[in-house]
């Protein structure tokens, strides 16, 4: 053969690929069933209680059996590895993918609800009178006084510093009012205020919990502060973890809890003791939008049985969504009060609350803050 036909014989990379090697090298060993096994459940990759495979539905148990290939071992050796990583990743992309998609799927009714629904009142649950609160020669709530019906789910918006903390920490008998009253039902909640404490869930401003217990340990020890038998503060510990869905928490010490975590049972023990009116100081924040959706559920379940809550928030749109009742505070005073439609008036109620509460002139004097595209 001549060294031109020779040049122009075309090679044949496969077959250099399955001759032995000259240099005593041996071949990278092929991955096994059990070291694939291994790799996904990840045995020694140091478990922490409550995060074992198989607990979680949207985490499922990879293993080498779940990957199935018509090709043997050998035309695997012969395949582009590329291709044959793209292979085993697919079963994993389609089962996020379909997650993902039903996840999307149930967050869909929440986005389009606009307002909230029509719901049967009862009489008023809650009635403040002349509600006012003095710190020195700051006056920081003059004069409030509304009331709320049963069933009803009342929001106080306002901006910061207006006085909805103060205002909520005198409904719920936290703070004693410089002069007014409040009343649930009947009964005064500072002339009786054991009586008052048993018909009230509270949810106060940073809230400090007994976090060396564990989630289950602080309700079922909030049930029996709040004078249930302990098989029944048992019970209902159960039913909320399950409905707040802290289950796999359960048994996490509370300090280990994420904010969001810690404001789910937070409000999840404000219902142990099932009481007639809850009073929430910013229930959602730091609340992720799905959990936020959960208890979204719970509250208007409740107001459907006949409880009254009583929130208050920043967020216009959830208060729109949610509540029929609003109340808008402005440097401790009650400037707008009545059913959600009558307040926002045929707008929405962001741009009432704007209307009502002038916010700050545009700031002057920051031209140097005026960047330049050349």
């Amino acid at each position: 053969m001549s060294q031109q036909e020779h040049d122009r014989e075309p090679v044949d990379h496969h077959d250099e690929a399955e001759r032995p090697r000259d240099d005593g090298a041996e071949p990278a060993p092929a991955a096994t069933d059990d070291a694939v096994t291994h790799e996904r459940t990840g045995d020694d990759a140091g478990e922490r209680p409550g995060e074992r495979a198989g607990e979680y539905p949207m985490v499922a148990t990879i293993t080498a059996d779940d990957v199935e290939s018509d090709e043997s071992p050998d035309a695997a050796e012969d395949g582009d590895p590329a291709e044959d990583a793209s292979s085993q990743a697919a079963p994993r992309d389609v089962g996020l993918g379909q997650k993902t998609a039903e996840g999307l799927a149930t967050m869909t009714p929440v986005a389009r609800q606009v307002e909230a629904g029509e719901r049967d009142l009862g009489e008023v649950a809650l009635r403040v009178d002349g509600l006012t609160k003095r710190f020195g020669g700051h006056l920081a709530v003059d004069d409030v006084s509304y009331s709320v019906r049963q069933g009803s789910f009342s929001g106080i918006v306002g901006p910061n510093g207006a006085g909805k903390t103060t205002t909520l920490m005198m409904m719920s008998g936290l703070l004693p009012p410089t002069r007014g009253s409040v009343h649930v039902g009947d009964v005064d909640v500072w002339k009786q205020p054991r009586v008052a404490h048993r018909r009230i869930g509270v949810l106060p401003d940073r809230l400090r919990m007994f976090d060396q217990l564990t989630g289950a340990q602080y309700l079922a020890y909030v049930g029996t502060l709040r004078g249930l038998k302990r098989d029944q503060a048992l019970d209902r510990t159960e039913a909320l973890l399950d409905t707040f869905e802290l289950r796999t928490s359960a048994n996490r010490l509370v300090v280990d809890y994420s904010a969001g975590m810690r404001k789910k049972l937070a409000l999840a023990s404000t219902l142990i003791h099932a009481p007639e009116v809850l009073i929430l100081d910013e229930p959602f924040e730091t609340i992720d939008p799905v959990s936020a959706g959960v208890l979204i559920d719970v509250l208007l379940d409740y107001a459907d049985r006949g409880g009254t809550v009583v929130l208050s928030s920043h967020s216009m749109d959830l208060v729109q969504r949610v509540c029929d009742h609003v109340a808008v505070i402005v440097k401790g005073e009650v400037i707008a009060e009545g059913t959600v439609d009558e307040v926002r008036d045929g707008i929405t109620l962001e741009e009432r609350f704007r209307h009502i509460v002038s916010g700050p002139a545009p700031t002057a004097g920051l031209d140097w803050l005026e960047i330049s595209f050349g």
